[in-house]
């Protein structure tokens, strides 16, 4: 059985690893399509950036969020004078520390999903009086499902997992910040923490183990659906516009 601090690591890090996806969803389907989609200059400077993330240490990441968003920084610092309101040390900016290094997997994803999409078929939307907003929402978008699904996902797992960027910018606060990774690092330190480490390391890999099912069971589901190649059973359907 887990102890009241277990499960406080638990429910933190699924609280902490839901919010970074719904923080990251929009910006991220944003900046897929517009990398997918567009052509413009400083394209390649904005991937790169996007991506920054995955090469930089995670603990830069964070003591970057730390210097913009902490209660000295520029941000940070005019949101507690002006509202009172502070980001680093809570649980939040665990989510923001999450977010920021999930937000490439996920823009990655989705921007493949959409490359696949024909562009025909956007096209024939259009001729047929649909605007921009409309054929993404009701053609680009359900069309590039499995993307965006697996996507979400592989965020998911990311925050679920996120180290580095969440103590730098979120600390390791007891019941406040104490994520499953900082917790089993914090057993890990101190005797007799084997069996409690071990304990939340077995949960972290079954949620993350049944997280990719979901996904790849959603995403076959999905596929099938809207007839997509490699879908077992589906056939290729006509998309109408």
């Amino acid at each position: 059985m887990l102890t009241s601090e277990e499960w406080s690591a638990l429910c933190l890090s699924l609280r902490v690893a839901l919010w970074s996806v719904t923080i990251m969803i929009v910006p991220g389907v944003g900046c897929a399509w517009l990398l997918a989609r567009k052509r413009f200059y400083g394209r390649v400077l904005l991937d790169a950036l996007i991506h920054l993330p995955l090469v930089l240490p995670p603990v830069v990441v964070g003591y970057l969020l730390l210097l913009s968003l902490g209660r000295r920084g520029w941000i940070g610092g005019w949101l507690h004078n002006a509202m009172g309101i502070d980001i680093a040390f809570t649980w939040m900016a665990a989510a923001l520390a999450a977010a920021v290094m999930g937000f490439p997997l996920l823009v990655r994803s989705v921007r493949l999903g959409i490359e696949l999409v024909d562009t025909r078929i956007e096209q024939a939307a259009r001729t047929l009086g649909a605007g921009p907003f409309r054929v993404f929402v009701t053609v680009t978008l359900p069309l590039s499902l499995p993307g965006l699904l697996t996507g979400l996902v592989l965020a998911f797992a990311r925050s679920l997992g996120e180290f580095g960027a969440t103590i730098t910018f979120a600390g390791n606060i007891e019941g406040v910040t104490r994520t499953l990774p900082t917790a089993i690092y914090t057993y890990s330190q101190v005797p007799g923490g084997d069996a409690p480490a071990m304990r939340l390391v077995l949960i972290s890999i079954i949620v993350s183990f049944a997280a990719l099912i979901c996904s790849e069971l959603m995403a076959r589901h999905i596929r099938r659906q809207i007839g997509a190649p490699g879908a077992e059973g589906g056939g290729a359907r006509r998309v109408r516009a």
